[in-house]
Parts: structure tokens; C-alpha cells; sequence
């Protein structure tokens, strides 16, 4: 109800962000904002870590925006049509558009981008085009969709953070993953790339023939990197940071910072990838390849503690594979085992049992190691909880924390993990946010944010496979359902929270947030009162 609400007051939400008082916006400043971690890479066609998109979406375009109903607006495309069996989609695009560089935009980007560069190599573009059969451009400014069968989810996939647009002639030719400008974006966006000072910040200035006219009205967007979360607290205290998104500032802090007179804290923003938080486990390492061992895991956790305190009530406890928000569309489904049953560290007990983990004589059962998502304190904090849990059990817990690229690594292209602490995002669909981390087709190794647990379970497959080409939504829904009943059977991913993330702002901020992507739209409108 309370995501409900919020949702029913996105439009109010927005204008807390928009002129205050009828003032116009102003031009100029610079407008600074906390990145947590600093990003690994800043080819976001590759990589969907999180603080990536929000530095790339300022660089990267798409062919859509969205309003906070979620509903499709012009972007680079202008206009869209979608043909009565849904298997034809025509895109008129925006003409005098062109990249940082100075080349053309046109239709010949769009359909490199997405049929060439984004279904190879992008973590979720294999499954957002998997219907795509054919990309025809008739002319510079048509580009058509074939689908071999429906697609409903795809009309939300097309943001500039989810399917980037790049240019053709820097990328064609190349090896994708070592491109020139992987690192020194080129987009057609309202900010261009300037300069990485690695372990310092990204500096990204105007662009001032950018196609929106009148925008942007800020001069620059530095995305600062401050690993200590006091420090990070104290610059946007002090005025010398002015936005901080994705919990940058711890909530126990944001909390008291937000009633003081000129720092706000909103949860708007990020209705469009609705973040879980969750155990991935390799269930090609025993134990864990028993589900009664992973379902024991699933049963010792209580995610009402974390929520209370970790996340200092933001959040609900997640029930299974996919988050309540999808209610309102008929694909979400509580009828699944429960994990949060007043005997759960019984039944965890007696799985252990049952799958032959006895205890020793100093009452160990198993001798594990948890990874730990290198975001921060409070997710090394969720770890300090899952090893005490654990420890109820008599699984000995040692926790192991690195820096993002090793991290990466070691879980999507080396798979040498057992127990992965990790949030995803679910994003407008299912099949877009859900399916990757389960299809056995995902576990693509070397590609990020996949199926690391190297789940495969032809049920499953089959499950998704439907749901994702089924215009019934009646049908949908029974489909989902059953997909859902499974997977909390089978626990290759154990849900943990569904997350509500906060965003720290100084007041002087206007038009930042004006989408349900937050931080991750453009901030082409945003401005800073003078």
C-alpha cells in the first residue's frame, strides 16, 4: 500500500522536485552528486552495475523516456506504432540529433545499437531482443521492429539506461568490450564526457548543441567517489555535494539530515526498477546444489530484522522470485512457501538434517564463505547478520569483501563463489528484470548480472519462455504464478528485502527527479537556485 500510494502521488512527488513558487529555472552551476561506489567501467552497453547508469544516462540517450505512470514518451524517437498482432513496431526519430563528435544521428545507430551491440553483449539485451527477429530502416528516420512473436515488455526497455544509444560509426568494427570510447563515452545526451580522475570523479560539461532546445540548463555534472560514508554525509551537510541517490547516505544518517533546513529525503525516483535484495548461491557447489540446504539458508534469515535494522524501515520482506509491485498488474503471487513461519529455525534445522549436514562436536555443520556486494557499510552490515544466522544453524560463516571488479569477476565469469550477497533489479517487467537470473540461456559467463547461480531447470525455462510471448494477461498471470511457486521451492536465489532506496538532496536542486527513473534519466531538465 505504501508503494501503491506513493504511486498515486507521483505527479504531487514531482513537483517537490520542479519550480518552487512559479520561479523560472536558471542556467548555469555546476551541480555535484555522490556516485557510491565508483563505477567499475563506464560502458553501461556492457555492464548494468548500478552506479554506472548514473553517470552514463547524462551521455547515453534512448528511443523513450517514461512518466511516473510509466507510460512511454518521446525520446530520440518522436513517435512509435505498434501493429494490431503486436509483432511490428515503427519508430519515427527525432532529425538534427547528432553525437558529441559531431556525426548524425540516425536510424543506422538505432539498429547497430540494439540488433549488433546491445543483443551480444549487454547483460539483459539478449532477453529484452529475444523477439527481435529483424531491425529494417527504410529511411534515415524509420526504424522497424519485426518480432517473431508479441513482446508487451518491450515498449519499457527502450530508456537511455536500459537500451543506450551508441554511435555506429565509433563501434562498428570494433571489439565491443575494448571499444576507444568504452571509457570516454560519446552519446547524443545533454551532458558530454570530459574526464575520469579514477578514485576521485567524472566531470561531464554541457553540451551545447544538444537537439532539446533550451536544455540543459546546468554547465557541468561531476559525480564525485567518497569511500567513507561519514565523509560522504559531512559534503552534502556542508552544501559541497548536492545530490546523493541509492542510499549514498546511509539511512540512519539521511534520517537526521532530512529535518534540516535545506537537505530533503525522498524514495521517488525508482518505481521503474523496483530493487531486491538477495542471496545468489552457485548450485553447482555441494551443499548448495541440495535445495534443502538452500532452503534452510532461506528459513534462518529474518528479513524483518534486516529491514528494522540495516535499513532502518525502509523496505518489505520479500516473499518470492518477483516483488509485490507487480500486483497491480496481475504477476505477482504470495502463494509460495513461507519462509517467515514462527518455527522457521526448526524446519531450517531439520533440512540441514535431512540433507545429511550432521553437526560436529562443536556443533559446526559446514564451513562456508559469503560474498559481500562491495556498495558500502550497510551491505557489509547484512553480512555481519546472515553469518550470526547462519551460526544458529552450525554453518560457520567466513565473509569476503572486494572491490568491485574482482567482485564481478568472481562471481559472473569465474563462478568461484557459494553465497553471493547482491540486489537486482526487476525493472517494468518481469522478463526484463526477472528471467536473466533464472533462464539457463543466462548463464553467460563473463556477462554481469546474469545467472550466476548457474540455475537451469527446464520447467522454469519453459514458464518464462511463455509468459514473455503471452498477449492474455489472465494467462500471464497463472503463468507467473507457477513460475513463482517453484522457484521458492527450488531457492537458486533466496529474496531477501524489497528495497525502498532514499535520495539525499539539497534544496537548492530543482527538476532533478522528474521520471520514475531517478538518477537514472538525464537530468537535462535539472537547475540550481541561485
Amino acid at each position: 500500500m505504501k508503494r501503491f500510494a506513493r504511486n498515486l502521488c507521483a505527479a504531487a512527488a514531482a513537483l517537490l522536485w520542479s519550480t518552487a513558487g512559479g520561479q523560472a529555472a536558471e542556467d548555469g552551476g555546476t551541480l555535484i552528486m555522490l556516485v557510491q561506489p565508483e563505477p567499475p567501467t563506464l560502458a553501461s552497453y556492457l555492464s548494468t552495475s548500478g552506479p554506472i547508469g548514473q553517470v552514463t544516462t547524462k551521455v547515453y540517450e534512448g528511443l523513450l523516456e517514461y512518466d511516473f505512470d510509466l507510460q512511454p514518451q518521446p525520446g530520440l524517437a518522436k513517435s512509435w506504432d505498434i501493429s494490431e498482432d503486436g509483432k511490428t513496431i515503427t519508430f519515427k526519430l527525432q532529425e538534427g540529433v547528432t553525437f558529441h563528435d559531431g556525426t548524425p544521428f540516425n536510424s543506422a545507430d538505432v539498429a547497430f545499437s540494439i540488433g549488433t551491440v546491445l543483443k551480444e553483449v549487454h547483460p539483459r539485451g539478449a532477453n529484452t531482443f529475444k523477439e527481435l527477429e529483424s531491425i529494417e530502416t527504410p529511411d534515415d528516420y524509420t526504424v522497424v521492429f519485426h518480432l517473431s512473436n508479441p513482446a508487451p515488455y518491450l515498449i519499457r526497455g527502450l530508456s537511455g539506461y536500459e537500451t543506450p544509444i551508441l554511435s555506429k560509426e565509433s563501434f562498428e568494427g570494433t571489439d565491443f568490450r575494448d571499444n576507444p570510447t568504452a571509457n570516454k563515452p560519446i552519446g547524443t545526451g545533454p551532458f558530454k564526457f570530459v574526464e575520469w580522475k579514477k578514485g576521485q570523479y567524472v566531470r561531464l560539461d554541457k553540451n551545447e548543441n544538444y537537439w532539446k532546445e533550451g536544455l540543459p540548463h546546468l554547465d557541468r555534472v561531476v559525480a564525485r567517489f567518497i569511500p567513507d560514508a561519514s565523509t560522504r554525509t559531512a559534503a552534502i551537510e556542508k552544501g559541497e555535494v548536492q545530490f546523493a541517490a541509492f542510499n549514498a547516505i546511509p539511512n540512519v544518517d539521511a534520517q537526521r539530515l532530512d529535518d534540516m533546513d535545506g537537505i530533503s529525503v525522498t524514495t521517488e525516483g525508482y518505481t521503474m526498477i523496483n530493487p531486491l535484495t538477495l542471496l545468489e548461491v552457485n548450485t553447482t557447489v555441494a551443499p548448495f546444489d541440495k535445495k534443502e540446504v538452500r532452503q534452510a539458508i532461506s528459513y534462518a534469515i529474518d528479513r524483518q530484522f534486516i529491514i528494522d535494522n540495516i535499513f532502518f524501515g525502509y523496505g518489505k520482506p520479500a516473499v518470492g522470485a518477483v516483488v509485490s509491485a507487480f500486483d497491480s498488474v496481475g504477476l505477482y503471487s504470495s502463494d509460495v512457501r513461507d519462509y517467515g513461519v514462527a518455527d522457521r529455525l526448526d524446519k531450517a534445522n531439520a533440512l540441514l538434517d535431512e540433507a545429511g549436514l550432521k553437526r560436529d562436536g562443536d556443533g559446526t555443520r559446514l564451513e562456508m564463505t559469503l560474498d559481500v556486494l562491495p556498495y558500502g557499510e550497510s551491505w557489509q552490515r547484512i553480512g555481519e547478520y546472515i553469518k550470526q544466522a547462519l551460526a544458529e544453524l552450525g554453518i560457520k560463516v567466513t565473509i569476503r569483501y572486494e572491490d568491485v571488479p574482482t567482485w564481478l569477476k568472481r562471481t559472473y565469469t569465474d563462478y568461484a563463489f557459494e553465497l553471493n550477497l547482491n540486489f537486482f533489479y526487476q525493472l517494468s517487467d518481469p522478463v526484463i528484470g526477472v528471467h536473466r537470473q533464472y533462464l539457463t540461456r543466462e548463464i553467460r559467463k563473463g556477462t554481469v548480472f546474469v545467472n550466476g547461480a548457474q540455475y537451469s531447470n527446464p520447467e522454469a525455462d519453459a514458464l518464462m519462455d511463455s509468459a514473455a510471448t503471452e498477449p492474455d494477461p489472465k494467462k500471464r498471470s497463472v503463468t507467473y504464478a507457477k513460475l513463482q511457486k517453484l522457484l521458492a521451492e527450488e531457492v537458486p536465489v533466496i529474496p531477501l528485502v524489497e528495497m525502498d532506496f532514499i535520495t539525499v538532496y539539497r534544496d537548492e536542486l530543482k527538476d532533478a527527479v522528474v521520471s520514475p527513473l531517478g538518477v537514472y534519466a538525464s537530468f537535462d531538465k535539472a537547475w540550481l537556485a541561485k
